[in-house]
């Protein structure tokens, strides 16, 4: 009953729908460019020719944008040695004058412009319309309401983001603007940094904080600590949020932010618990064995407390697709707003059901241009967590470098910041010597010696190796690590000089 009812309002809303050209228009934006090429100027940054109705417009207008686009004089003359006789008839110039004559004024360009672009936009969404009854009408299992929601949204994104004959472009001064109010608001924050905090002292003074619209990578080999330091960060950066009422009402962020945090590869019970083992430092095996004392929960209870109001959203479904984290990552922007994204990790997720039969380094190519689109649409840097190829394994010195990125190299093309984690300690306490076969005890011990003082050079310490940064130094940074309630912290003072020594 309802399906007949969907169909009919559809079936007289058909002349309508006819009425979504203007022909004449078409028309005369052809005569207005062939009038004076320069009007390609005005409309070249949102007009294509699939926006044309007319199969045979479609075509003139191609044809102007290749020649133009090479410096090649548009006329009714020299344009018809493009065109083929077979679709256009032999009188091919005549018929290019009618269209120059019919223009009434090269002035209205842009407008004739601007109803070909909406009508193309109405037509687009009627089109999209029509498909969300189509796919929700389907009886395919795999159509859940979620995902058809989801596919709606991203097919109305990719329509927003075509072109739009409204684009403003930024005056050098606006921009200039912009930057002394960031610099300006810097200055202000005790830190001195222009991004977000990550928490880390020095992390934060290389970086200058994680600054909006940046795509950050975080990148290492599995029990580097990757997830650690993802929720280090979030938690400062929630633990330290603030904002204020200003004059006109409106609310300020003065430092610290709201995260999202996306975990494809944790549970949020996991992700929680992490994070309580770092703040009460009992280690997350004795809270998973019920080895806690009274003292323990004591300090559980404190920290849970403490923590229970952080802005911290955790999305831990371990299906992402760059469509849905779109759509998630919108909707939590919309609804409490949102100053920094995580993702955990990078690789789990998936893109687009087209890109996926054609290989997991285009799917992955797709993935991070998506995530570095959402920093820019939002406004907000995106922590991206990812793996590194095993080859790091295969080398004497286990650093790792750009070249390690696992899967494909746009990583770090469409990144603005790599960082890679290295503990020594990881492969060292791996490496305890074995007794030869023909080695003396003495011998035996002297190596077991020296690798225990390495050992413990190396021991609760790690590195954060900032590889790329497009608006800053790169360098390597020395963190503090406790491996047994995975926390990362900045080396105190003492430690900090004498390893800069």
């Amino acid at each position: 009953m309802e399906q007949n009812k969907i169909l009919n309002i559809s079936s007289k809303e058909d002349n309508k729908i006819e009425n979504l050209s203007n022909i004449d228009a078409e028309i005369a934006l052809i005569g207005c460019l062939l009038w004076d090429n320069r009007n390609y100027e005005k409309i070249s940054d949102f007009l294509d020719e699939s926006h044309f109705v007319d199969p045979s417009h479609q075509v003139i207008f191609k044809q102007i944008k290749e020649l133009l686009n090479k410096n090649i004089l548009v006329s009714p003359i020299t344009l018809k040695n493009y065109l083929s006789e077979n679709e256009f008839g032999s009188e091919i110039t005549k018929y290019l004058n009618l269209y120059k004559d019919s223009s009434p004024s090269t002035q209205n360009t842009f407008q004739y412009a601007k109803i070909i672009y909406e009508l193309h936009l109405k037509r687009s969404l009627i089109g999209i319309g029509q498909n969300i009854i189509h796919d929700t009408l389907e009886t395919n299992t795999e159509n859940t309401g979620e995902s058809l929601i989801e596919n709606a949204e991203n097919d109305l994104y990719n329509l927003s983001n075509t072109g739009s004959s409204d684009r403003k472009y930024s005056k050098f001064g606006e921009s200039l603007k912009d930057a002394v109010n960031i610099i300006n608001e810097a200055f202000k924050r005790e830190g001195k940094i222009a991004g977000v905090a990550s928490g880390l002292r020095d992390l934060d003074n290389k970086l200058g904080g994680l600054h909006k619209s940046d795509l950050i990578i975080i990148a290492g080999r599995p029990s580097m600590g990757k997830t650690a330091l993802g929720t280090n960060i979030a938690f400062n950066v929630t633990k330290n949020f603030k904002e204020k009422i200003d004059e006109f009402g409106n609310k300020k962020l003065i430092d610290g932010g709201k995260v999202a945090f996306f975990s494809l590869e944790m549970s949020s019970e996991q992700l929680a618990t992490r994070i309580l083992a770092e703040q009460t430092k009992i280690s997350g095996d004795k809270m998973r064995k019920a080895e806690l004392s009274k003292d323990d929960f004591k300090k559980i209870a404190k920290a849970t407390s403490e923590l229970e109001d952080l802005n911290l959203f955790i999305d831990d479904n371990p299906i992402l697709t760059i469509a849905t984290l779109r759509a998630r990552a919108r909707r939590l922007q919309r609804l409490y707003g949102v100053d920094l994204i995580i993702i955990d990790y990078l690789q789990l997720m998936s893109s687009s059901n087209k890109n996926k039969n054609e290989g997991r380094v285009q799917e992955i190519s797709e993935i991070t241009r998506g995530l570095k689109a959402i920093a820019k649409e939002l406004d907000v840097p995106i922590i991206a967590l990812s793996q590194l190829s095993r080859q790091v394994e295969q080398r004497e010195d286990k650093r790792p470098h750009l070249s390690d990125l696992r899967e494909s190299g746009t990583i770090e093309q469409d990144s603005d910041v790599v960082m890679f984690i290295f503990r020594e300690s990881y492969y060292l306490e791996r490496m305890e010597p074995i007794k030869k076969p023909e080695e003396s005890e003495e011998k035996h011990n002297e190596r077991t010696s020296r690798w225990q003082e390495l050992c413990e050079k190396a021991h609760s310490t790690a590195e954060i190796i900032i590889a790329k940064q497009r608006h800053g130094p790169i360098g390597t940074i020395k963190t503090h690590f406790e491996s047994n309630y995975t926390r990362f912290s900045d080396l105190n003072n003492k430690d900090y000089d004498n390893i800069m020594e």
